[in-house]
């Protein structure tokens, strides 16, 4: 069977990284490379995966635990796609809250699987005010260990890629990219906006064709990366909504503008939360990456009397509490719509200590 090339693109939660794989997947396709993707997340009922079905592509889903705790079930889900989709491209989604990606994953894909993948260079998304925060030596809103986190995934990124550039003007992204380059002198430094395609071809250009991938290894301490990930409350929840003739668009952009709104009062980081509401086959996806300001969609779901809501959402706060804000907020908005609510599957959790399938301690040459 011919080699797969393999792209990992990782990231903090609320970097991107779904818009780029989207994007990048259409590029590809468009250049006639048949590509696949495969997400990750501690749960099931994942946004991310609905989102791209939708759109036709080839998915697998990494669900339970992310790529280096679960490497058995990640090379699965390659072997998945590479059979069923005839892949000549795979990008590979990992749970926003991991690193050590290049001791986990690189190395053991490099020493085990060079017969099956090219590995393509470790790339890294940042969105720009948490990274400018980084840089001046802040945690970005986060917890201290969570950003922790953060800066270890741009430190053993072999491309950092600053995504949201769309955000800013030529000089503020050039000012952005020269101070990255200077706390990361080993990574290329680009800005891509995966909103509307900016920067895209030249990233796929280096990760289709350059053969460095994971190139250096990071001390990471295991205790604050354990910490800085259990700070989070996870939830995966996916609700039938039964009511009249409903905005679901305005229904969806309530619920998250409201979600904001309690988050802010209780003074609690947002990682990301996502929704995506189906009505037939017509869909509405959001995301919040913090405040209601930090609010965007994509298309529209219309009005009707039924739709599917799917909702992850990860937020600096107890599990249990994060259940409770979510459910009353969304009984809340049922209630004044009246509409009436079916969960279909519920789960929030919080992260336990990672423990890889694989640590190496030296970079494998390829």
């Amino acid at each position: 069977m011919k080699t797969t090339k393999l792209i990992l693109a990782g990231g903090f939660l609320g970097a991107g990284k779904t818009t780029l794989l989207w994007k990048a997947a259409q590029k590809l396709t468009e250049n006639g490379l048949r590509t696949g993707l495969i997400t990750n997340d501690q749960a099931p009922e994942l946004v991310d995966s609905r989102f791209l079905s939708l759109h036709d592509l080839p998915v697998a889903e990494v669900s339970g635990s992310c790529f280096c705790c679960n490497f058995n079930g990640f090379t699965e889900a390659i072997q998945m796609i590479r059979i069923e989709a005839a892949a000549d491209v795979i990008i590979a989604e990992p749970v926003g809250s991991c690193a050590d990606l290049s001791a986990t994953i690189m190395q053991p894909l490099k020493q085990y699987w060079s017969r099956e993948l090219q590995l393509a260079p470790l790339s890294v998304l940042a969105d720009p005010a948490r990274l400018a925060s980084i840089l001046d030596g802040g945690n970005a809103g986060l917890h201290p260990d969570a950003a922790y986190i953060y800066r270890k995934q741009l430190e053993e990124a072999d491309i950092i890629l600053i995504n949201k550039s769309d955000l800013l003007d030529e000089e503020q992204s050039e000012i952005l990219k020269q101070r990255t380059a200077q706390a990361f002198p080993s990574a290329t430094i680009l800005a891509v906006s995966a909103m509307n395609g900016t920067g895209i071809d030249e990233w796929l250009s280096q990760v289709t064709t350059r053969p460095d991938a994971g190139k250096r290894l990071v001390d990471m301490d295991y205790d604050i990366y354990a910490h800085g990930e259990a700070v989070l409350g996870w939830l995966n929840g996916t609700v039938q909504l039964q009511g009249g003739n409903t905005d679901w668009d305005q229904f969806t952009r309530s619920l998250l503008t409201n979600l904001a709104v309690c988050f802010d009062r209780e003074n609690l980081p947002v990682g990301h939360v996502k929704v995506i509401t189906e009505n037939g086959d017509r869909y509405i996806a959001g995301n919040l990456t913090g405040n209601a300001g930090t609010l965007a969609v994509r298309g529209s779901a219309g009005c009707g009397e039924t739709c599917k809501l799917i909702i992850n959402a990860r937020v600096e706060t107890s599990p249990e509490n994060l259940d409770l804000i979510i459910r009353q907020t969304l009984d809340t908005l049922c209630a004044a719509g009246k509409c009436t609510p079916e969960v279909l599957a519920w789960r929030y959790l919080q992260p336990g200590r990672p423990k890889p399938t694989h640590r190496f301690t030296q970079v494998v040459e390829g």
